[in-house]
């Protein structure tokens, strides 16, 4: 099963490299990281991609928890909350195929932010889904060049992540 990990984290150099090491020493694989600061310049957010039972979620974030510089680990899917994900994509674009990629961009709102002579580049905000579903949506051939940020999750409501 999939699942969304949100970890709070001190801001400070190796913190990174200790958790993907413990994902890699006990053989877990990460699908997609997303790491930045908070609004407190001391802590940042990670979020993590990763599928497993709820066994080997339960260890992961058991794990998690002994790391020194970790403050807060929570399991997104565990609630209800929002995901996003953001996607670049470089199309080629030359005569009829650039009135055909706009109105695709544009029923998958996305937002055509750099054009040239024979390209362009959309940006795509939304679930896995919903960019898996643009993808899908254009010519294979016309792809030039993909770029994903992977999962970034928040809890829906009351329910935070903090310190």
């Amino acid at each position: 099963m999939r699942h969304i990990i949100a970890v709070l984290l001190e801001n400070e150099p190796g913190a990174l490299s200790r958790v993907v090491g413990l994902f890699s020493a006990r053989g877990y694989n990460i699908e997609s990281l997303s790491v930045a600061p908070t609004e407190d310049p001391s802590l940042s957010r990670m979020t993590i991609q990763t599928t497993g039972s709820e066994d080997v979620i339960e260890q992961i974030t058991k794990h998690l928890n002994r790391l020194i510089e970790v403050v807060k680990v929570v399991d997104l899917s565990e609630g209800a909350y929002t995901e996003r994900e953001l996607m670049l994509v470089k199309v080629r674009a030359v005569g009829k195929e650039r009135e055909e990629i706009k109105r695709t961009a544009d029923i998958f709102r996305g937002r055509i932010i750099d054009v040239t002579e024979r390209s362009y580049t959309v940006e795509v905000t939304g679930d896995e889904a919903k960019n898996d579903a643009f993808l899908e949506a254009l010519d294979r051939s016309a792809i030039l060049e993909t770029v994903r940020t992977g999962a970034c999750g928040i809890g829906r409501g009351e329910r935070i992540l903090r310190a």
